[in-house]
């Protein structure tokens, strides 16, 4: 008597799992999206209950005793990429990109497929979007080598696996995961369970066999990646290439990675060639106007593991209605509403009846502290009519209680402003350095009323 297949009801625009068929969703209200899904066919599932994701299975041992090799990694060729992704592509890694269409995904992707085929190591490009000929009309126009890049047009991650068997190469590229497919799964190709288990087929694969997989994920309406995060716990390392507000120009961001660094950013310029690497992303963000002006200010983030120079301007006008707006582009609203309130209480400068409005130039997203000084300058700056000179910047965390909170990695902001010509620093005083700058003058500063008077003296 042949053994009974399991089966699950799995929801195909949320992921939902059900115990049964139903009519609607009650975790997303689609109606007719739970799907049955067969549990337990392949042989690789099998493996996977079994073994996870990580694809082996081990002996329990001591803690003291795991081997501390480092993780073999390749260079994809572009010295941002491999920044991004910790240093290279580890052996046996699962990388999703994401990104909204037109971002350059594709595009990237084969100018580091190309590299990487130029250094001996085999490769295998799988498109299930576009067509072979289109692809080699793209590295054609971008003028890569293309004659040591193996292609496959397929769509069943069952058949890329048995062509990978054949062929044995240590990169693979998938575009996209999207409308990818598996046999065990009865939903239509970019549903969530398709997606979700195509996936995990090919993870399981590349941890088996040590193949590097790259797969490329599209976001949705709501700017999920690949549906509502559902290969967020699968893969090894997220990445999302983004456009900033000039077009020109795209940031690469890791979201998750397990063999290096959160945050970290690349950036790449695009032009008819692909996209070129920025050595010097400071400079990208600091294109402004020959003549100072109110409400401009320049501080220094620390992304992954640099500095990074930005431009925030701050704009602050009558109410026109009698419901003063406060808006932030570009970092949380909620922080502005606290550094507003921090500078009524402790500054002595009401602004309860006006307009305020603050923007970090560029279109970079602001996900640390540090910048709390700055946004506070630039709204005094506009509020006031006070220009800033432009080689002066400012850094340094605000607390309720009015006093500037120190900042980490002080001492290489600085020394990376005064590389980009920047006279002046107003910084808390417990970044001050021990050892003078060459060229910088620094103003150490411990609260804001502090700050606010270096202010009306520069």
């Amino acid at each position: 008597m042949s053994k009974k297949t399991k089966t699950a009801f799995i929801c195909d625009q949320c992921g939902t799992d059900y115990p049964r068929w139903g009519g609607q969703c009650t975790s997303c209200g689609s109606w007719n999206t739970i799907k049955e899904v067969r549990l337990g066919t392949s042989a690789i599932e099998r493996h996977s209950r079994k073994n996870g994701y990580a694809g082996s299975r081990s002996e329990v041992k001591l803690l003291s005793d795991v081997n501390l090799a480092q993780a073999e990694r390749l260079s994809t060729g572009m010295s941002e990429f491999d920044r991004v992704l910790g240093g290279g592509i580890v052996t046996g890694s699962v990388v999703l990109i994401g990104g909204a269409p037109g971002a350059g995904k594709s595009t990237i992707l084969l100018q580091a497929i190309a590299n990487i085929a130029a250094q001996g190591i085999k490769v295998l490009y799988v498109s299930g979007e576009e067509s072979l000929q289109q692809i080699a009309e793209r590295a054609h126009r971008l003028k890569l080598p293309a004659d040591k890049i193996m292609m496959l047009a397929e769509t069943s991650v069952q058949s890329i696996c048995d062509v990978l068997d054949d062929i044995q190469p240590q990169v693979l590229i998938i575009d996209s995961i999207q409308v990818m497919h598996t046999q065990e799964a009865d939903s239509a190709p970019g549903s969530v369970s398709q997606v979700r288990e195509s996936a995990s087929y090919l993870t399981q694969y590349a941890k088996r066999h040590h193949v590097s997989i790259f797969m490329v994920g599209h976001v949705t309406k709501d700017q999920s990646l690949a549906g509502p995060m559902t290969l967020s716990h699968i893969v090894d390392t997220q990445v999302i290439l983004a456009s900033t507000d000039d077009a020109r120009f795209r940031v690469l961001r890791a979201d998750k990675n397990r063999f290096g660094s959160v945050g970290e950013l690349g950036f790449f310029a695009m032009d008819s060639s692909g996209l070129k690497e920025v050595r010097n992303p400071s400079a990208m963000f600091l294109n402004r106007a020959e003549k100072p002006s109110s409400g401009s200010v320049v501080t220094v983030l620390w992304e992954g593991t640099r500095p990074l120079l930005v431009e925030i301007q701050a704009l602050v006008t009558d109410c026109q209605y009698g419901n003063p707006r406060r808006l932030a582009v570009g970092f949380d609203q909620n922080r502005l509403a606290m550094l507003l309130a921090v500078l009524s209480r402790h500054g002595g400068i009401f602004t309860a009846s006006d307009e305020i409005y603050a923007n970090v130039v560029g279109g970079i997203k602001v996900t640390e502290t540090s910048s709390d000084l700055a946004i506070v300058v630039g709204i005094v700056s506009s509020l006031k009519d006070k220009v800033i000179p432009h080689d002066v910047f400012f850094f340094g965390e605000m607390g309720l209680n009015g006093e500037i909170r120190p900042v980490a990695n002080g001492y290489a902001r600085l020394n990376d402003a005064a590389k980009h010509g920047f006279k002046k620093a107003v910084i808390p005083k417990a970044n001050a350095p021990k050892k003078s700058i060459e060229g910088l003058e620094i103003h150490a500063v411990s609260t804001l009323s502090e700050a606010l008077a270096v202010l009306s003296d520069i």
